[in-house]
């Protein structure tokens, strides 16, 4: 399958690579205020990383849900800080153990490539996982938590923490497109599950969502050897250059 975006152009922009703030809630509002950066062409092309203080992302949707309150206290009780993103989407959880990957890029049109967007980098997080020796696939997993056509799962190897065969939900994107720049953010989840599988069962319980735990893990739960954070956005970055995106670290 193709992972091209119609007419898209090969980009070039900066990387910035953060550290957390301190305010999980700055650091989300972060993402936002680049867009309107580089919508407004304060900004080029940029792909800002970083290893997020635990925080609860909710979607726009569960706070309608009859059990929000309680989730978000389910999550201030685990020490993970309940926020809403502008983005779609439901809950999920993060922590230092996951990266967010927030890609932002100026587009006339970018609502034109909105949905196909979803396919295309979902693709690219096989293709890194792939590299890593991590068997994965795109597809919703009956189950998981926020649910997506194109979400990516990895596949236990059986010389991992799970038993081989077991799939688990690797990366939860969203994505906010404004008039002239789109930003697709991804968390990926690269190790220490159980904080992140126990909130997110006490939150989706709390709000009625269908849920199942087997779905919940990381990247090292399903392999034997450790992959570090270094040698993970090494691989993205490359994989990412590979298809005509290219971020120089500056600063």
């Amino acid at each position: 399958m193709s992972t091209a975006i119609p007419e898209q152009q090969p980009t070039a922009g900066i990387l910035l690579r953060e550290e957390p703030s301190g305010d999980p809630a700055a650091d989300l509002d972060r993402g936002i205020e680049l867009l309107r950066e580089v919508a407004q062409g304060k900004r080029g092309p940029l792909l800002r990383i970083y290893r997020p203080a635990p925080t609860l992302a909710f979607g726009q949707r569960d706070t309608r849900a009859p059990g929000y309150e309680a989730a978000a206290q389910a999550g201030r009780d685990a020490g993970f800080a309940p926020l809403i993103r502008k983005a779609g989407g439901r809950a999920m959880a993060y922590h230092p153990g996951s990266w967010v990957i927030d890609h932002i890029q100026p587009e006339k049109d970018a609502m034109l490539t909105h949905q196909h967007r979803f396919e295309h980098f979902a693709n690219l997080f096989v293709e890194v996982f792939t590299r890593l020796g991590v068997p994965s696939a795109v597809g919703e997993l009956p189950g998981e938590y926020c649910p997506g056509e194109y979400s990516v799962h990895g596949i236990a190897t059986g010389h991992g923490r799970f038993g081989r065969g077991r799939k688990v939900k690797l990366v939860g994107t969203a994505q906010r497109v404004v008039q002239g720049a789109w930003l697709f953010s991804s968390a990926v989840i690269l190790e220490d599950t159980d904080p992140i599988a126990a909130v997110t069962e006490s939150v989706y319980e709390a709000m009625g969502l269908e849920l199942d735990p087997n779905t919940i893990g990381s990247v090292q739960d399903l392999v034997a050897e450790s992959i570090t954070h270094e040698h993970f956005i090494e691989t993205l970055l490359e994989v990412w250059g590979e298809h005509g995106y290219t971020f120089d670290e500056r600063g």
